[in-house]
């Protein structure tokens, strides 16, 4: 990635334990676990030393992803230091673990969460491995709930659907102009070698199917879609290693680890677009006021 090419905002996938079982996961990093992180996570101490050199480096944004990073012990510990760093904050979770004494806890220091939502039929959700060990899913009133309490507290909002051969015919209008978030962001179901190869198949599905989810919600206002084209490359991510990486070619690509090399030297092997990031709507409002 060239120096002027610089992308302000970053994915660090600090944990690859999960507590559900998305069949499609493009971000199941089994390959770092079996290769050179048994744990699936580094020391709280590396992985603070990560968040601190990324702000040094000059992200502005930083989303804390997992596996599922609720998961985390010293999550709230690196939200902290990523916002005394100067960063806007962020986490993706699958609401399971999100307790209203987390968002009463982290409200100073968490700007912004994001929830992946698929699908609120619970059928659905059990073959697509959206439920706790892939069998136990959320029901909807729960998702009605949590999109309540994280408002409650002032939170941004963003929802994440993943939009796959299970879901594509699904509505979900009524809920997201419920939970009337800042971002509702639809992603087609990617293809990822090494991560979800093994079970994809069942859940790709044809730019025509994608497109029917999106002309379906048509009328929402909140829409963000992302194709495989718009999300490959376009990210900058850092895997449970401390390493960055990117899915240009539709496989994991990684970096030496940042706290080795740097920030700078890790980020010279990437191959980051940032065009296609600013086309895909990578910069918006994010700055939420100051607590």
């Amino acid at each position: 990635m060239k120096t002027n090419e610089f992308i302000p905002s970053i994915n660090f996938h600090l944990w690859e334990p999960c507590n559900m079982r998305c069949n499609f996961c493009f971000a199941t990093f089994q390959d770092v676990k079996q290769t050179i992180l048994p744990k699936g996570h580094l020391p709280a101490k590396e992985a603070l030393e990560v968040v601190t050199k990324i702000a040094e480096a000059g992200f502005e944004k930083i989303t804390f992803a997992g596996g599922e990073p609720l998961l985390c012990k010293w999550l709230p510990k690196l939200i902290k230091t990523a916002k005394q760093s100067g960063m806007t904050t962020m986490i993706v979770t699958n609401g399971s673990k999100l307790t209203e004494e987390f968002l009463k806890e982290n409200k100073p220091y968490l700007d912004w969460i994001a929830v992946s939502v698929d699908s609120l039929e619970e059928e659905n959700n059990i073959r697509i491995g959206r439920a706790i060990t892939g069998k136990r899913p959320l029901s909807k009133a729960f998702y009605y709930d949590l999109v309540d309490t994280i408002r409650k507290y002032g939170y941004g909002l963003k929802i994440n659907t993943v939009v796959n051969k299970i879901n594509y015919k699904d509505n979900l209008t009524e809920f997201i102009e419920y939970a009337n978030p800042q971002r509702w962001k639809v992603l087609q179901v990617l293809p990822i070698v090494g991560q979800n190869d093994i079970k994809i198949d069942a859940f790709k599905i044809t730019d025509k199917e994608y497109n029917y989810f999106l002309n379906t919600h048509k009328d929402v206002r909140s829409i963000v879609p992302e194709s495989n084209d718009e999300i490959k490359g376009s990210y900058v991510m850092i895997d449970p290693a401390g390493r960055f990486f990117d899915n240009a070619q539709g496989k994991h690509n990684y970096s030496k680890p940042i706290l080795e090399v740097g920030v700078n030297h890790a980020l010279q092997t990437m191959n980051y677009n940032l065009e296609k990031f600013l086309n895909r709507g990578g910069v918006y409002d994010w700055v939420v006021e100051t607590h």
